[in-house]
């Protein structure tokens, strides 16, 4: 991201790296989208959701060690105990992979084909190791078979998941009747508690894909955001200045003839590029520099948007911004754009107030948020250190102070009094 910086002579540089805050308020378009993608906030809440999706899938995986693990303790036989114990475990360790990868978009193929290899080949194995165990008394294969059932959905498509289930319940009622157990039971539970199955973990797999799908489009739209910023810059730039530095071109070409024949015309010649030349750098440095006014309260308004959607509380105390002159409003709302960066990328913060206050002959620029993490004012200011240069050459300042994990920056600069 781009770092504003105090120029003496113009008040600001941007270098060629790109600045999520800046594009997103310089152009309140898409604030949502840029800082979701980017920003600490948001990297933590996804976090966040996908341990809440992990903690959801594992009581699926729970349910495939509990409830045909009762079969266990139901049976008299060691050899179908171990043999049981072997077959439960193996079931749920495969299946457990499979969940994890159904949430981990950054696995590679490899791994989700070993882990639904695996995942077959614990359920075909099942059969001979858990089929027998309580066979009178406890309905253990069939818990197995439900297990199977809410996993074939994040197995592939709609036709192999399909399939693995009417196999699974199938497999279910041909080894109830096999155990002479009530075969009707054994479907019940494969088929109604794999319905169930499938809302807690397929339901939870397809809205957590949904959430990563919806980021990387953020990520993506604000990347072409830049993109666009960028050839939007390129195309004013040759508007700028293609014309005259082709006259530039011709009248220096003119005075290079001229120079031998004519030496006045030359030299008049050789001025007048000079002054274009002056001039068309004038322009550049205009246009570089934000020469155009900006609209103070609307940063307000897109730095709120981009912090709240980033999960930041945030409150905007607007008491001055109303009617400020114009070089004072473009100089706080660059201090503002570098104060909600920092928020974002220096901090943990739950909130964040700003405040805008006007006094006798003096404007007041408050932003406070609490998550710092680091005591020193110099990690969250060194971006604004530029910026507190040019107030102070226009006799404002700015400070930073943090007491208690509450970091504070305020800024100040004296205006006409209205």
């Amino acid at each position: 991201m781009s770092a504003i910086r105090g120029d003496r002579q113009e008040g600001t540089r941007v270098d060629g790296t790109e600045d999520t805050m800046a594009t997103a308020t310089a152009e309140a378009a898409t604030p949502e989208a840029t800082a979701e993608a980017t920003t600490t906030a948001g990297r933590r809440r996804l976090r966040r959701l996908r341990l809440a999706t992990l903690g959801s899938l594992g009581t699926a995986v729970f349910t495939s060690l509990l409830m045909p693990g009762v079969g266990l303790f139901r049976d008299t036989d060691p050899v179908r105990i171990a043999l049981g114990t072997a077959g439960i475990v193996a079931f749920a360790a495969a299946q457990a992979a499979v969940l994890y990868a159904a949430v981990t978009p950054t696995l590679s193929a490899r791994f989700r084909r070993g882990a639904q290899a695996a995942f077959a080949a614990a359920s075909v194995l099942s059969v001979p190791l858990t089929a027998g165990l309580a066979r009178t008394t406890w309905e253990t294969w069939a818990w197995v078979a439900a297990s199977i059932v809410g996993t074939a959905p994040l197995l592939g498509g709609r036709r192999a998941a399909a399939a693995v289930m009417a196999a699974a319940v199938t497999a279910a009622a041909a080894i109830g009747w096999w155990n002479g157990a009530r075969v009707w039971e054994y479907v019940l539970i494969s088929a109604g508690v794999g319905a169930m199955t499938i809302g807690v973990t397929g339901l939870h797999a397809q809205l957590w894909n949904l959430l990563v799908a919806a980021r990387e489009g953020r990520s993506a739209q604000a990347r072409l955001a830049v993109v666009e910023e960028r050839l939007r810059f390129a195309r004013d730039l040759h508007d700028l200045l293609g014309h005259t530095l082709s006259v530039i071109a011709l009248k220096a070409e003119l005075a290079e003839r001229l120079a031998r024949a004519d030496p006045g015309r030359a030299e008049t010649e050789a001025a007048e590029v000079r002054r274009l030349a002056a001039s068309a750098l004038a322009d550049l440095r205009r246009t570089v520099h934000g020469h155009r006014a900006v609209d103070l309260r609307g940063q307000l308004t897109a730095v709120a948007q981009v912090l709240r959607s980033s999960g930041v509380r945030c409150t905007v105390v607007d008491d001055g911004s109303g009617d400020l002159p114009p070089a004072a409003a473009t100089a706080l709302a660059l201090v503002l754009r570098e104060a909600g960066t920092n928020v974002l990328r220096h901090s943990e913060a739950r909130w964040c107030t700003i405040e805008l206050s006007r006094e006798e002959g003096l404007v007041r620029m408050t932003v406070t948020n609490d998550g710092a993490r680091d005591a020193r004012p110099d990690r969250h200011s060194s971006g604004l250190r530029g910026l507190g240069e040019r107030l102070a050459e226009d006799g404002g300042a700015l400070r930073t102070r943090i007491e208690s994990g509450v970091f504070t920056l305020e800024s100040t600069l004296p205006v006409a009094s209205p």
